[in-house]
């Protein structure tokens, strides 16, 4: 109680000195030269385009990438370069004012970091690519690559410089030209590129084209076998960017490299960190999607892995987006007949898909619906399948459901269960009156 007394006491400290400082900025006149033209307010970051102007860089540069080819002030076309440059002057003067009058709470600007320029990311994609060409020694590329990751993490400005010059097509062709032309992997090399590469994702369809070719998928299965944790990371990254496309093409290449859904598995079954989880599982989305052959096969080959066991138990605890992608890939893999066999074969399907209904989200009551649909309407006959679905609350869940509303499609199937259940209520009946205790509607 002491210590909460003594927190409230800091905190209204604390907002007081605040109040205090934006009163004192307020009385304290800024001139008006200190001031961008667009924004009214301090600049921090002065820079001067080539009618003369001054602006603080974030209001120029968002001015600039809105379209517009023109000065706001003199409205004059900006006909030799886009690109603003760097007022010293006028930021050391804006230093000096700020120190000066720092007894009215303003504080000092700190000198920002010029960013990089499209000549310089020009000169250091060309050095990369001839690097890789000629097959020099990988240090080299190591070093510019390191170089090029250290710019872009510097400021979200850097990295659009680098993703408007190509930076991802390059990259990526180096990454394939290593695989190819080397005889043995240059391991610190290629996990540089793969750092990378993660950085500026979301990838253009160019760089993802080029990144899976069957040597540049051997590479980074390679990485999710035999590397660190990192590159492991990285690889699944780059992977679920390739399958996003949903190239049938691709998950034969996939399916048919030694050890690749075992990989895949592995990141589910003994996670690294939950975006790396979900990255894998996503993967797996995009190659058990659709109705194609080559689906069909990799829906199987997890299936024979022991994914579906393994993704009902992750169900039994974990996070909203994790259980959402999990049901969505049993929805998937329950749509083949050995799928179906193994989550009716496993104890737990049935309860926790029950549980999961009006609990996490309407997508992942959607794919629960949709699941068991698919586990009980074929299995009609299957007595002991309903009633385990009726002791656990699966018609007062389903009946809540449709009262409370959900789509169309999942309307239907939860109606069609609802009739299958209904035959065989009076043989068994029991409800965890628990699990709808506190339920909200919508209406």
């Amino acid at each position: 109680m002491i210590s909460t007394w003594r927190k409230k006491r800091a905190s209204r400290k604390s907002n007081s000195k605040k109040q205090i400082e934006e009163k004192n900025m307020e009385l304290l006149m800024v001139p008006s030269h200190f001031k961008c033209p667009i924004s009214l307010d301090l600049m921090k970051d002065p820079v001067t385009l080539s009618t003369g102007i001054t602006y603080d860089r974030v209001s120029i540069e968002t001015w600039i990438e809105s379209g517009n080819q023109t000065c706001p002030i003199t409205k004059k076309v900006l006909k030799t370069t886009l690109e603003p440059i760097p007022n010293h002057t006028m930021r050391k003067m804006i230093q000096e004012w700020c120190v000066v009058n720092k007894d009215h709470g303003i504080e000092r600007i700190p000198t920002p970091r010029i960013p990089v320029t499209s000549d310089e990311v020009t000169v250091i994609l060309r050095k990369i690519e001839s690097c890789c060409k000629l097959q020099q020694d990988s240090e080299s590329s190591r070093e510019l690559v390191m170089k090029m990751r250290k710019m872009i993490k510097e400021s979200t400005r850097n990295k659009r410089c680098f993703v408007a010059n190509g930076a991802g097509k390059i990259l990526s062709s180096t990454l394939v030209g290593f695989t190819e032309k080397s005889s043995v992997y240059e391991i610190e090399t290629m996990e540089e590129i793969l750092s990378t590469l993660t950085i500026l994702l979301p990838l253009d369809g160019e760089s993802k084209s080029i990144l899976g070719s069957k040597s540049s998928l051997n590479c980074m299965i390679w990485f999710l076998k035999c590397g660190s944790l990192s590159s492991r990371r990285n690889s699944v990254f780059l992977l679920k960017e390739i399958m996003r496309m949903e190239e049938t093409w691709r998950v034969e290449e996939l399916l048919k490299i030694d050890g690749g859904l075992e990989s895949l598995v592995k990141l589910v079954k003994e996670p690294i960190c939950p975006t790396t989880t979900k990255a894998s599982l996503l993967t797996i989305y995009h190659m058990v999607n659709s109705s194609q052959l080559s689906n069909e096969k990799a829906r199987s080959k997890f299936v024979d892995l022991g994914l579906v066991e393994l993704l009902i138990e992750t169900l039994v605890d974990c996070e909203k987006s994790i259980c959402e992608k999990v049901l969505g890939i049993l929805a998937r893999i329950c749509n083949s007949q050995e799928g179906r066999k193994r989550a009716n074969n496993y104890a737990l399907t049935i309860p926790v898909l029950i549980k999961k209904l009006l609990r996490v989200s309407d997508l992942a009551t959607e794919f629960s619906v949709s699941i068991l649909w698919k586990l009980l309407i074929e299995k009609r006959d299957n007595v002991v399948l309903i009633n385990e679905a009726l002791q656990v609350g699966a018609f007062q869940k389903l009946l809540l459901l449709i009262q409370v509303g959900c789509s169309e499609n999942t309307k239907e199937k939860a109606s069609e269960l609802l009739k299958l259940l209904n035959l065989h209520r009076g043989e068994v009946e029991c409800i965890d009156s628990l699990d709808l205790k506190n339920l909200k509607r919508p209406f």
